[in-house]
């Protein structure tokens, strides 16, 4: 089948010629993908930072979204011909979503509803669950005021309209290119970035602060009040002081998580922007992503 990914000692992303997956085991269903998230965590996964069970020659990819075509033992949340959505980690079957077919685990599926198309589906459970999970341990309440940090990005607009919709108070930072976008997800104010000096320019006392720009935990902490929390989500959580509460956080796969979030998605209370390109531009498209170049937009893998 055809692929993107890693051939093995070489660490280069190419077009690969994959053997068929094998047939899935109790609990796993065998997928036939429609799209491919592409991200800068799919970095992580060449030289094992981020170990997914990659067995190379393998494709890349933790999430996408396709129509079952087999299922194993056990299995009955889906039958073949089911369209689902999933995040994967780690990858079963030793290869991920970058490839006409993929295994995966029955549990960190989720159903595809029929509002939601497979580039839109594919685009949505990495950013999607990691800005779920994340707010839902920041914990905070309606009123409250939440920083972010690359509210611009994937990961960072999905939290600004989850959080806005819980009635918190959405300060992010983005470039100016992105503040109109933001404002209308629900953000009520929008710092440029570039601004060395943005952490001057926003009211501080924030509840809680989402760090996804590396490197922007040290400027948002004095921004947080005392007994408040930070989480990041760029493993630079700062020491604890003042009684805030610090972190890291790393996603986990969920399918009942992902399920509500394509709810979400499908009834048009999610915007994603996903940026669809064919398998044989996967090489290019992952040096974008990685150089932070993708222009705000999801880039997605059409295998077809």
């Amino acid at each position: 089948m055809k692929a993107c990914g890693v051939s093995g000692a070489e660490k280069e992303v190419a077009l690969l010629e994959l053997p068929e997956p094998s047939s899935p085991q109790p609990g796993q269903i065998l997928v036939a993908v429609d799209a491919a998230g592409v991200g800068p965590w799919d970095e992580l996964e060449i030289d094992a930072s981020w170990d997914v069970g990659l067995r190379p020659p393998a494709a890349l990819g933790v999430e996408g979204a396709g129509k079952v075509l087999a299922v194993g033992a056990g299995v009955t949340r889906f039958a073949v011909g089911d369209r689902v959505l999933a995040h994967e980690a780690p990858l079963p079957g030793g290869s991920g979503f970058w490839a006409e077919r993929v295994l995966i685990n029955e549990d960190h599926a989720a159903a595809c509803p029929p509002g939601l198309d497979a580039a839109n589906a594919a685009a949505l459970p990495v950013n999607g669950l990691t800005a779920l999970q994340a707010l839902e341990k920041l914990d905070l309440s309606r009123g409250q005021r939440l920083l972010i940090t690359n509210g611009g990005g994937g990961t960072g607009a999905l939290a600004v309209q989850l959080a806005a919709a819980q009635g918190i108070e959405v300060t992010a930072t983005a470039s100016a290119a992105a503040a109109e976008r933001l404002l209308g997800l629900g953000a009520t104010e929008v710092v440029d970035y570039h601004d060395p000096n943005w952490s001057a320019k926003v009211r501080g006392g924030f509840d809680a602060a989402l760090i996804i720009a590396a490197g922007t935990a040290a400027a948002a902490l004095p921004l947080v009040r005392d007994g408040g929390r930070l989480c990041s989500l760029t493993s630079d959580a700062p020491p604890e002081e003042r009684g805030i509460t610090s972190w890291d956080l790393y996603i986990e796969p969920n399918g009942a998580q992902l399920a509500q979030l394509a709810e979400q998605a499908a009834a048009g209370t999610l915007q994603l922007a996903p940026q669809p390109l064919p398998l044989s531009e996967g090489p290019a498209a992952f040096t974008r992503v990685v150089a932070g170049q993708a222009g705000g937009k999801k880039i997605v893998l059409i295998p077809a």
